[in-house]
């Protein structure tokens, strides 16, 4: 990514701000309101005045009497506190702005808005008292043609403002109630939509890592601190201390914005960030202590004013300091960085330029205006890093897809072909296997040259011949069990046994053995392959009839059990010793009564057919009273 390119983000964003902020100063500013202003006391309305469609904004000319001043001229938002400047005198105290409200022209209901008294205040009109209280008060009274004296008195004792700090608005009480629904709207949505997306973001963190963390919890500082719009309105209890909350997340928002910073923009110093760190903690907590002692000292209102100011320059700089390292310049996420860098300078400057210049008529502060850019903006890059970490996780998931598919046609393959090794080994090793066998018997027959001691030899060399015999016949049976691909289809539970019973009864009447299948009451389907559904019970089947007597009796039921199946085999023949039971479903075992005639791979091809199944198998047996096979499938 080319140097020109990273930094193209951050000037558009810039210029984009200037103009925003030039619109806000002269569209949104109460200090850019139209005449009428007041003058030594006196404000002189018209009827007109009231019929525009903004309010009249009682700024200028009220008279400002404390325990220093009398009927000291000046306007509303000059001075944040009774102190003006002088840090001798206290913050707090009692005080009262007054004015004339002088009226040309018809009677007719008005409301006076005064939003977010920081003091606890009486108003008062023509001497009467219309409302009391903190936070932001309103009153309506019938304005008829003459002069009217407003009265504001304020006590304060505790808080960095003090006094009436923000321009009243009078207009019709329809105006103001409008003015107020967009303006509580507006804020509605800047506590609500940074906590709808600290909500989501919240569910990025074991995924989102450290970044999405501290985006998170941006946006609640950023809620916590536009509540206090709502803190004021309502004159919650907490109001008076709220200047401490306002504050702490004020704080929080500056630190949220330098972590990410370091973050996201990958030019991260660890002792140039732990010493950043250290001191954006310190300098935040000696604020907040600084705030305490307001009221005691009165001199620490300027400190405190000089060094929050220091803390938004300090966070500016590092800010850029990080965003703009060596190792930034490749990461998309700087482009995001420089930019709310650019952001955050632009609500400093305008914060310490467009001081006491600047009070929003319907919605927000320009550094309130900045703080939800930088939350947008940083939800911006948290979105382009999810979407670039899908489409890596697509394009990896895409690769590791396609891999699989290669490696298991590789598989595939190398099974057919081992496979066919395997048949085409059996079938060559036939004709030798079987040659040795007839020479093996000939030399026995013959009995030519054949001492006690080749004897012996000879039957040793058969006994191995009749193993690899059976080996090679039981590769020829694993061979066909293999060759069966068809696909599982759903089979009757009453239908099998019957036509199990139809096969088999013929072979057990021949042996003396009775044969009976006992079916579910209410049929019940498995989903099989047919093929070995029929290999499964005719080597049951035949296993049983192998081991029972005359007289004998192989019964074979089904039972069904919610959503499984149970299949029992059962025989009263000779039984299975106990030792051998652990190992005959293992391939190639053979029993000692079965040594010269087993293959060893009935039991084990009946066992895995089940496996297959989804089923499981179990056994119980016991010398001279028979054997019992219990499997248990899904239901199909």
């Amino acid at each position: 990514m080319r140097k020109g390119i990273v930094w193209s983000l951050p000037l558009v964003v810039l210029i984009v701000m200037v103009l925003f902020y030039t619109f806000l100063y002269y569209r949104d500013n109460k200090y850019q309101n139209p005449p009428p202003f007041g003058d030594s006391g006196v404000i002189t309305l018209h009827e007109e005045h009231l019929r525009r469609g903004d309010p009249v904004f009682l700024i200028d000319g009220w008279l400002l009497t404390d325990g220093n001043v009398t009927d000291l001229p000046t306007y509303i938002g000059e001075f944040s506190s009774l102190q003006r400047g002088n840090l001798s005198a206290s913050p707090h105290g009692r005080a009262c702005y007054r004015m004339t409200l002088r009226y040309d022209g018809s009677s007719q209901i008005v409301s006076v808005d005064f939003p977010q008294l920081s003091s606890q205040y009486v108003i008062s009109l023509d001497g009467t008292p219309l409302a009391r209280g903190m936070g932001s008060g309103r009153i309506t009274f019938l304005l008829t043609a003459g002069d009217h004296d407003l009265t504001v008195e304020t006590s304060s004792g505790s808080g960095y403002y003090s006094g009436m700090y923000f321009p009243p608005a009078l207009g019709t009480d329809s105006l103001l109630r409008q003015m107020d629904r967009v303006q509580g709207t507006a804020y509605t949505m800047a506590v609500v939509l940074p906590l709808a997306l600290a909500a989501f973001t919240f569910f990025l963190w074991r995924t989102g890592g450290p970044l999405s963390r501290w985006f998170a919890l941006l946006c609640c500082c950023y809620s916590l601190y536009m509540l206090r719009y709502f803190v004021f309105l309502f004159s919650l209890p907490v109001l008076q201390y709220w200047f401490l909350v306002q504050s702490l997340a004020l704080y929080g928002m500056c630190f949220c914005v330098v972590r990410l910073t370091v973050l996201a923009s990958g030019g991260i110093q660890r002792k140039a960030w732990q010493r950043t760190r250290v001191f954006l903690l310190v300098q935040s907590a000696v604020l907040l202590l600084l705030s305490l002692f307001i009221p005691a000292l009165p001199w620490v209102v300027f400190v405190h004013g000089r060094l929050t100011d220091l803390y938004y320059i300090f966070t500016f700089c590092v800010t850029v300091f990080f965003a703009a390292g060596k190792t930034a310049g490749q990461r998309m996420e700087t482009r995001y960085t420089l930019a709310g860098c650019t952001v955050f300078g632009a609500g400093l400057v305008t914060n310490l330029f467009f001081s006491n210049l600047f009070e929003p008529i319907r919605f927000f502060w320009q550094f309130e205006w900045c703080g939800l850019v930088l939350v947008l903006l940083f939800g911006a890059m948290m979105v382009s890093r999810s979407r670039r970490i899908l489409r890596e996780n697509d394009r990896l998931t895409n690769h590791l897809e396609e891999q699989v598919k290669k490696r298991t046609v590789e598989v595939t393959q190398l099974l057919e072909e081992r496979k066919a090794f395997f048949s085409d080994m059996a079938h060559d090793l036939k004709a030798p296997v079987f040659a040795t066998q007839s020479y093996i018997r000939a030399i026995r027959r013959s009995g030519v040259g054949v001492d006690g001691e080749l004897r012996d030899y000879l039957e040793r060399a058969e006994e191995r011949q009749n193993e690899m015999a059976r080996r090679l016949q039981g590769l020829s049976v694993i061979h066909d069990f293999d060759k069966i691909d068809g696909e599982c289809v759903r089979v009757s539970i009453q239908d099998m046994l019957s036509e199990l019973y139809v096969v088999c009864r013929g072979e057990a009447e021949v042996q003396s053995v009775y044969f009976s299948v006992d079916p579910p009451e209410q049929d019940a389907f498995l989903m099989a392959q047919p093929e070995k559904l029929d290999i499964l019970f005719e080597n049951l089947f035949y296993n049983a009839l192998s081991a029972t007597p005359h007289n004998g009796s192989i019964t074979v039921s089904a039972r069904v059990r919610e959503d499984k199946i149970c299949v029992t085999v059962e025989d009263t023949g000779c039984g299975i010793p106990e030792r051998e039971l652990p190992y005959i479903f293992q391939r190639f075992y053979v029993g000692e009564k079965n040594r010269d005639t087993g293959t060893g791979l009935g039991l084990y091809i009946v066992n895995n057919i089940v496996r297959e199944m989804g089923g499981t198998m179990d056994v119980w047996s016991s010398v001279g009273e028979g054997t019992k096979f219990i499997m248990e499938f899904p239901s199909g």
